[in-house]
């Protein structure tokens, strides 16, 4: 999700993360394993007078599957879910909103599973996460395709 928002103008930052769980300052090996309670997420930090949060949220949807639920593409577990975390009454209701726009225009076969949740405490990953599409392009580009994502998010969004 990093390649895909940080593509988006307006988008000053991208960390990648955890969040929604119980453990505090988890560990990827921690996260993994599916025992904390965290998502794998991304921060995006944005200027709202370059881009807006609808904007972000349509990077969102057409970066995910959001009919698969407890894991994302080849990669299965509660920490892989497809999940919103907004931070005040307004994301919440331009997310729900989004979702309905989605549900009512039934673009897929199968139910959309998105949940949209209360932030809670953002944990950066490690370093070696940051930028991993950069970091290494080869293995990225590999799980892009390797793993579906691909071809995936082209039947769902064309």
């Amino acid at each position: 999700m990093e390649e895909a928002f940080e593509s988006v103008t307006g988008v000053i930052s991208v960390t990648s993360g955890y969040m929604g769980g119980k453990t505090r300052n988890p560990t990827y090996e921690q996260v993994s394993s599916g025992r904390t309670g965290h998502a794998e997420v991304v921060q995006v930090d944005f200027d709202p007078k370059r881009v807006s949060y609808e904007k972000l949220l349509d990077a969102f949807w057409r970066n995910i599957d959001p009919t698969q639920s407890d894991g994302q593409f080849c990669d299965h577990g509660s920490q892989y879910r497809s999940v919103i975390f907004y931070q005040d009454d307004e994301q919440k209701r331009l997310a729900e909103a989004s979702r309905a726009k989605l549900v009512k225009s039934k673009p897929f076969k199968g139910a959309i599973v998105t949940d949209i949740t209360q932030a809670g405490e953002f944990y950066p990953a490690e370093d070696y996460h940051q930028d991993y599409y950069k970091k290494n392009p080869v293995r990225y580009k590999f799980y892009k395709t390797g793993c579906g994502r691909a071809a995936r998010l082209k039947e769902l969004w064309g």
